[in-house]
């Protein structure tokens, strides 16, 4: 594995070398021309516990996020046709949770998992933290991924999160290889973090074996009412480098552009691209904060002579 030294003089490195090099190892395995389309739903919103300070949904904080329960099974599969129309092979669904507990709700959504993966969709679920067994029950009902993300380093993360420890989320993530779902795990670029801590994240993946198949890299957004509203983003080039950074040293996971493409210009999207990037979440929403919108990135593609990557035809 990588030491962070290592991992840092690659992050380093004059960017048309870095990049070069990311677009080198992107294009041994991966068609360079196609982007995945993945559409992240919030099928349980608000009133979560946790209080992560970039989050809008955790209750302590007044960000006008309404809380709802978890949505009926029928306009979850509204959802899920909509998306597979638009181009999206995976569909993901968030839960506020803190924690997976047995019982009617996490039945529920185990309902909802085995309808959307007979749509013929990749399904990823984020549902919080969760044992081995719950995690079987989920691959069981045709969960194909469940998202767990790092956020950032093990030091930064203490100085955003208070409620759930960085180890949680290693266990979380154990629980989950363990039970043969695909592991989805990233973290949030601008929180205030210096670039020593994205090093540290970065070399916190690597240290997962397997690495985790999925890594979606966040640009914050800056929510009214939580702790982290106003913190300026990070230059587009450090962005960047962490996109190129990412792809050299996991060539074989996607690398997700996630959270925060409505500040970011379509040059900016385009260089991820180039740089490794083989994935977006699309839809006018992530969770709760505002997104590009399929129709958006159908004219991004268009205009950069790119494809969607495996778009169902219906």
């Amino acid at each position: 594995m990588p030491s962070t030294a290592e991992i840092r003089a690659i992050h380093d490195l004059p960017l048309p070398e870095l990049l070069f090099r990311a677009a080198t190892v992107h294009r041994a395995h991966w068609n360079p021309e196609e982007i995945q389309f993945c559409t992240l739903d919030s099928i349980k919103t608000g009133a979560c516990p946790e209080d992560c300070a970039y989050c809008p949904q955790a209750a302590r904080y007044d960000t006008g996020v309404k809380p709802e329960p978890l949505k009926e099974k029928a306009r979850v599969l509204e959802g899920a046709l909509a998306a597979r129309a638009a181009g999206s092979t995976r569909y993901c669904m968030g839960a506020s949770w803190r924690d997976v507990r047995d019982g009617e709700p996490f039945d529920q959504v185990l309902g909802i998992v085995s309808e959307v993966a007979a749509l013929g969709m990749e399904v990823c679920v984020t549902l919080g933290m969760l044992n081995v067994d719950q995690a079987r029950r989920l691959k069981a009902a045709g969960a194909t991924v469940y998202n767990h993300n790092i956020d950032s380093s093990r030091a930064f993360y203490e100085t955003i999160i208070s409620t759930r420890t960085f180890d949680d989320r290693l266990e979380t993530i154990r629980a989950v290889r363990e039970a043969g779902l695909e592991v989805c795990s990233g973290g949030i670029v601008g929180m205030g973090e210096k670039i020593d801590d994205r090093i540290h994240f970065l070399h916190e993946l690597t240290l997962l074996d397997p690495p985790p198949e999925s890594i979606p890299i966040n640009q914050l957004v800056a929510v009214e009412g939580t702790p982290l509203a106003g913190t300026e983003p990070p230059p587009p080039l450090e962005f960047i480098r962490m996109i190129a950074t990412a792809r050299i040293l996991f060539p074989r996971s996607r690398v997700r552009l996630s959270a925060g493409r409505t500040a970011m210009s379509d040059e900016l999207q385009a260089l991820a691209f180039f740089a490794g990037a083989n994935s977006l979440f699309t839809g006018d929403k992530l969770l709760t904060t505002p997104n590009p919108g399929a129709t958006r990135d159908h004219v991004l593609m268009d205009a950069l002579g790119m494809r969607v990557e495996g778009a169902l035809k219906v």
